[in-house]
């Protein structure tokens, strides 16, 4: 099964931009179809491969933090290819 995920990293600190961008970086080194936002980052791909993938990435991101947020969306289809219709 394909997947498309949301995710929004805020560490709960004012140095929080290097932190961001830290996670945006090690995210695009997972061969997933990425696309970034301001307000999120949005990965598609194999619901196995992609969940064990962010299932490193999030623990590593977390533990480097004393408080952060992260917010997760998961819809069951590949979207990558989304275009609006109106």
């Amino acid at each position: 099964m394909n997947i498309s995920v949301e995710i929004t990293f805020t560490p709960l600190h004012d140095k929080y931009k290097a932190h961001i961008q830290d996670f945006i970086t090690n995210l695009r080194t997972g061969g997933f179809t990425i696309s970034e936002t301001p307000l999120s980052t949005q990965l598609y791909g194999s619901y196995d491969e992609l969940m064990s993938f962010l299932t490193t990435q999030i623990k590593t991101a977390l533990s480097k933090e004393e408080k952060a947020v992260m917010h997760l969306k998961l819809f069951n289809a590949n979207r990558s290819d989304y275009v609006p219709s109106f």
